[in-house]
């Protein structure tokens, strides 16, 4: 489960960014406190759109920040980042500390830090297969998930504390001291150790190249088709938490920091899960999907406060299980030298359509009631699968079933003599195991996933790697 924990630079990243994390995850629960309680009365659209400040530049500006990402070192990429995004934090928690912030000023800070996350996020992912390589790349994948989830769970807990006890300013002000730990870890790293993808060349027509690469491959489409829907209407877990424990309950700054660290116990036992797989694979995020709209909708119907509490650690499961198997999954399937651009792409769907989300779920929580955004915010995970699946049917990768063939299916179980009829036929396929078992996706679609990435890493010899398109 940490294997990946065996490599120096590795530790090294992974200590530095569970610190850095710790620090932003309570940021976000005093920059949510504050939005609802103190700057908004309690107005769920406006943390919708701060969300949506804070992840719309994605849509944008990611394509770009891929570029840079194989075009330049990203270690380097990383420190100017890190650099930029804690002044950001210490200049909006001087204005909390003074009392002068106001909501716009949080808006401003949420459209800086969206900018700056856009070059930050493709960087970062691509960074890891260079600490540690192919091999351990799906583990450390998993392991970053699982830190992120630990920072989660310890960040809003630590939060409420301290916003009942001293307010939500000196939050703020911690978490940008945070930004050190993660710019000692990279310039404490070998070096020499590290494994540095080949850079791109400076041509025209890059980011084309990128768009068409992904264009080419339905097995990457799909996953993305997943992340999209997930991503804008399911996991805006800030509106869903502070709504409910708010207007549906009536707690205060801690209860609002508990719920957010019970659903970090949840996501933290499914990284931990994923980082036990020795490869992402598509039945996983498809059932991982599944699950978190049942999850969801027990916790839209919960009655009490702590039922809620405690219906939130399986959601948090099943959508840390998605999002991390999404995100194995495409870094898995792309090649070395497109893969800051894919991952590029992938940042901008996944948190791209927290702009359009956000402030939907958020007017529908302010109208209809926090209990059926969350439920409507669960129903993704159904339509998630179903655009996946859609996706790869249209380009063949696997074949759906349609209204007749399942009507013809329930009606051989239900007679025997028709089932028995068709043994002749079966057995005509076995009999030409060359024309049933030709290359055909459909029969594992999950080895569709296996891509360049497994050649270059020293994939398993049973384990051929995905041709070029």
């Amino acid at each position: 489960m940490f294997r990946s924990l065996s490599q120096r630079n590795y530790r090294i990243w992974f200590s530095g960014a569970l610190a850095s994390n710790i620090g932003t995850w309570m940021q976000r629960t005093a920059q949510d406190w504050i939005v609802l309680t103190r700057l908004s009365d309690g107005d769920a659209t406006a943390l919708g759109v701060v969300m949506a400040l804070q992840f719309g530049p994605q849509l944008v500006l990611a394509p770009y920040a891929g570029v840079i990402a194989d075009r330049f070192p990203k270690r380097r990429v990383l420190l100017v980042t890190q650099v930029l995004m804690g002044l950001l934090s210490l200049a909006l928690g001087i204005l909390v500390v003074t009392g002068t912030a106001q909501l716009w000023h949080v808006f401003v800070f949420a459209g800086l830090l969206g900018v700056v996350s856009s070059f930050d996020a493709p960087a970062r992912m691509a960074f890891v297969s260079e600490i540690v390589g192919g091999d351990l790349l799906s583990n450390a994948i998993a392991l970053n998930s699982a830190q992120f989830n630990a920072a989660r769970l310890i960040g809003p807990a630590v939060a409420g504390v301290l916003t009942v006890a001293i307010g939500p300013g000196p939050v703020f002000l911690a978490n940008a001291l945070t930004f050190v730990a993660t710019i000692a870890a990279l310039l404490a790293m070998r070096t020499r150790d590290l494994r540095p993808s080949p850079p791109a060349k400076r041509t025209r027509g890059q980011l084309r190249e990128g768009l068409r690469y992904v264009a080419g491959r339905p097995d990457i489409l799909s996953v993305l088709a997943i992340a999209f829907v997930m991503s804008t209407f399911g996991l805006n877990f800030p509106v869903f938490t502070s709504t409910m424990t708010t207007a549906v309950f009536g707690t205060d700054a801690d209860g609002f920091g508990l719920v957010s660290s019970l659903l970090a116990v949840g996501s933290l036992g499914g990284a931990l899960l994923a980082a036990r797989r020795e490869r992402a694979r598509l039945r996983v995020l498809l059932v991982a999907c599944a699950g978190f709209a049942v999850t969801c909708g027990i916790a839209a119907l919960a009655p009490t406060f702590w039922f809620f509490a405690i219906a939130l650690i399986p959601v948090g499961l099943c959508s840390i299980s998605a999002t991390t198997t999404a995100n194995a999954l495409v870094q898995q399937a792309s090649a070395p030298e497109m893969r800051g651009r894919v991952m590029a792409l992938y940042t901008a769907i996944f948190l791209g359509g927290t702009p359009l989300g956000a402030p939907l779920m958020g007017w529908i929580a302010q109208t209809a009631g926090p209990r059926v955004s969350l439920a409507l915010g669960g129903l993704s995970g159904v339509l998630a699968i179903a655009a996946g699946l859609a996706v790869l049917a249209r380009s063949g990768e696997v074949r759906l079933p349609d209204a007749a063939s399942i009507v013809r299916g329930i009606r051989r179980r239900r007679r025997p003599d028709a089932a028995a009829a068709s043994a002749p036929a079966v057995a005509a396929d076995d009999a030409n195991p060359e024309a049933r078992d030709q290359d055909d996706p459909a029969h594992d679609p999950d080895d569709r996933y296996r891509g360049q990435a497994d050649a270059d890493a020293g994939g398993d010899i049973d384990d051929p790697p995905r041709p070029e398109r």
